[in-house]
């Protein structure tokens, strides 16, 4: 080989190397869900208590959102979903039905858009927006959020603090079910990683889009594999012991224990 292609290749090596070290610190920077530094995010609950908590993105997104809601009331649980505005506003009565069966809400943005590219402004309006359009649907003011992506940065967090949200993590590692596996390899990616206090993340939608009403590929939207994995996930931590309970409520119990904790565990 000649002394200036392996010049060529060695430069070439390198840059693949440094831009590889870059992105996951780009990701260990602004979207691992553990991340403290830019202000405190909930990541799990109590770690001494079996509860966990199943949140969707994304939606709502009928009819797919519907069945997982038809799979948590046979089994008798209760879910968090992060909601997408202009879904909210093109799908109410889904929305009102979650809220109506004991399940909680959260504001994932109007357009599901990365916030840290966005001007205060512009992040308190999708804000804003998509708590209208969930007020209108259910009646209530959500008070808990997720940025899209998990993406965040000092600005985020601040402006979230300022608008009187709880930014809401993950524990578990994400199963990647936007890529279309299927519900047994999603529940085997999540079952194993649960432990007490646990926050789990499925999704309901695809980035809020409205397939229905414009002309989308279905397969966009399609969360069969979802609904499905919802119900091996909930049978299978039910046998270890579980129970699930909505985000507030996981907060909640968190404070309690810390609380006590600090009393004395009176």
């Amino acid at each position: 080989m000649r002394p200036r292609l392996k010049r060529y290749l060695l430069r070439v090596a390198i840059a693949t190397v440094a831009l590889g070290i870059l992105v996951y610190i780009g990701w260990r920077l602004f979207e691992d869900p553990t991340n403290q530094m830019f202000g405190q995010a909930v990541v799990s609950g109590p770690s001494d208590i079996p509860l966990v908590a199943l949140t969707y993105d994304d939606g709502p997104n009928p009819p797919y959102t519907d069945k997982i809601l038809d799979v948590l009331k046979s089994e008798h649980a209760h879910a968090t979903f992060f909601l997408v505005g202009r879904a909210v506003a093109q799908y109410p009565e889904t929305v009102k039905r979650m809220v109506a069966e004991g399940n909680a809400v959260g504001n994932h943005t109007w357009d599901h858009v990365h916030l840290i590219v966005l001007r205060r402004a512009e992040m308190r309006s999708e804000m804003q927006r998509t708590d209208a359009a969930i007020l209108s649907a259910a009646h209530i003011q959500p008070k808990i959020m997720r940025p899209p992506f998990g993406a965040r940065d000092w600005r985020v967090m601040d402006e979230m603090r300022r608008l009187g949200y709880a930014v809401i993590m993950w524990s578990v590692p994400l199963p990647r079910d936007w890529e279309y596996p299927t519900a047994l390899v999603i529940a085997h990616r999540i079952i194993p990683q649960v432990k007490d206090g646990s926050i789990i993340v499925l999704h309901d939608g695809n980035r809020g889009q409205l397939c229905a009403f414009r002309h989308l590929n279905p397969h966009i939207c399609d969360r069969n594999q979802d609904i499905e994995a919802t119900r091996l996930i909930i049978e299978a931590l039910k046998a270890k012991g579980f129970g699930f309970v909505t985000i507030p409520e996981l907060i909640a119990r968190h404070k309690e224990t810390k609380h006590k904790a600090v009393r004395g565990g009176e």
